[in-house]
């Protein structure tokens, strides 16, 4: 069984994109320092998604965390709010 790594995310939902990706290996006190210095920074700003993500690769997560890399949230709420008719 694979160590687990950890992995740092920031999304910006204005741009639909990630804007910072880090790689911590099996360091969890680095990556948990870095995790509240983002959230520190970011405080203020609630377009800004910083998540912390243990799992044993980044491709791991790229699957389980797809709508980071793919900017898939955006598309998905958009098909889900089109069902729906707009009232007037």
């Amino acid at each position: 069984m694979s160590a687990i790594e950890h992995f740092l995310l920031v999304f910006d939902h204005r741009s639909n994109r990630l804007v910072e990706q880090k790689s911590f290996g099996s360091d969890v006190h680095a990556a948990t320092k870095a995790y509240g210095e983002m959230e520190r920074e970011y405080k203020d700003c609630h377009a800004i998604d910083i998540v912390l993500v243990g799992s044993d690769s980044i491709e791991t997560v790229k699957v389980t965390h797809a709508n980071y890399f793919t900017g898939e949230s955006v598309k998905m709420v958009q098909n889900a709010l089109s069902v729906f008719p707009v009232a007037h």
